[in-house]
């Protein structure tokens, strides 16, 4: 029993003290709040969207690059396509198609069952100014307002900033669990057979560190080709390398600790001791160095995606929308550019100080007497 004992006390895990060590750090608390607050917006997605369209991807040209605050009356025209009927969950992941098309319209008026308007888009003189269309193919019109504008192709740009969340915390999401279940393997079994072993573990490491990180993704990107999971993958395989560095480190000393020198002696199997009484040790570094690598994936993705080798449109991500609307900087659209980038690096500051809160938390030598 002494083993046991001894693994549970050494164990990394947090416990009642490390959380209210964690939460007098008032920035990592606040960071935690953010994510939260940003996570929630990713789950909920299309439900609180104001463009609940696939992609957030409703375009109306005529309203290309209006301001924040922008309004207009949109009137709804049937289209051919029967009313889609989504769950839920559905729309809430996938975005819902209206069966309807709206047009932006300057005003309207309604005479013997017909609906006249007049389009936003109309030239003044213009003989076919007046548009008209049966009250049954229409529906009430309604003021759709643009908090944040729109871009050049019209799009909502607050649903697109939301929508984009999702790319960024995914690719994190997924890239850190990619590094995590190759790193803490290799750096694990290195660590704890070293000899020859851990030489070899040691020489891939290090050939794998001495690759430039953006260049290793982008050469990976191209053997995967170009797409939403082949970022995850590309990413994920090079961020392993920091985790498996970090585990080994910590292994070769835990390997030599008395309730670890007890499990063998009792027979334990080697990959049981590792799993059971060694690595939950090791869990408060693998804990901190996440928080790291989730920062550098959403920093990584946004800059494959600025060079057009990350995700794909019409998805849309922050990078790909500094990417289209750089160009803007220098004229009276710059915060079309400048609102993705605020928000990239809110989101890296904000994993990058939980990862700090994390590690002072986590620290027994930091701990209060």
């Amino acid at each position: 029993m002494f083993f046991k004992k001894k693994s549970y006390i050494a164990s990394g895990s947090p416990g009642l003290l490390a959380w209210k060590k964690f939460k007098k750090d008032r920035l990592g608390f606040g960071s935690l709040v953010f994510i939260s607050l940003t996570v929630l917006v990713a789950i909920l997605g299309y439900l609180i969207t104001p463009d609940s369209s696939p992609f957030a991807n409703d375009q109306y040209l005529e309203l290309g690059l209006k301001k924040p605050g922008f309004s207009v009356v949109m009137m709804p025209v049937k289209g051919n396509q029967s009313p889609e009927k989504t769950s839920l969950l559905a729309t809430m992941i996938r975005g819902r198609r209206s069966h309807f098309e709206y047009i932006p319209i300057r005003s309207f008026s309604v005479k013997n069952g017909q609906v006249h308007f007049i389009e936003y888009d109309a030239i003044p003189g213009d003989p076919g100014l007046v548009q008209t269309l049966p009250v049954d193919q229409t529906g009430t019109p309604v003021r759709k307002t643009f908090w944040l504008g729109t871009d050049r192709f019209g799009r909502d740009y607050l649903s697109q900033l939301m929508i984009g969340t999702r790319v960024s915390l995914s690719v994190g999401l997924i890239s850190v669990a990619i590094s995590l279940l190759i790193g803490i393997l290799i750096g694990a079994i290195g660590g704890y057979y070293r000899g020859w072993v851990d030489n070899f573990i040691m020489w891939l490491i290090n050939v794998v560190w001495s690759i430039p990180t953006l260049l290793l993704v982008i050469a990976i990107t191209f053997a995967l080709g170009k797409g939403f999971w082949q970022v995850f993958i590309a990413v994920g395989l090079t961020m392993w390398v920091e985790v498996a560095r970090v585990v080994r480190g910590q292994i070769l000393g835990i390997r030599e600790k008395e309730y670890v020198e007890a499990a063998r002696a009792l027979g334990f199997s080697d990959m049981r001791i590792i799993f059971y009484h060694i690595l939950p040790n090791v869990m408060a570094a693998v804990i901190v160095i996440s928080a790291a690598n989730f920062a550098s994936a959403i920093l990584m993705e946004a800059g494959l995606s600025f060079l057009g080798l990350g995700v794909q449109p019409p998805v849309p991500s922050w990078g790909s929308m500094i990417k289209e609307n750089y160009g803007y900087i220098v004229l009276d659209y710059a915060y079309l550019a400048i609102l993705p980038g605020i928000a990239i690096m809110f989101m890296v500051l904000a994993f990058m100080l939980m990862g700090n809160a994390l590690r002072d938390a986590l620290d027994v030598r930091m701990s209060e007497v």
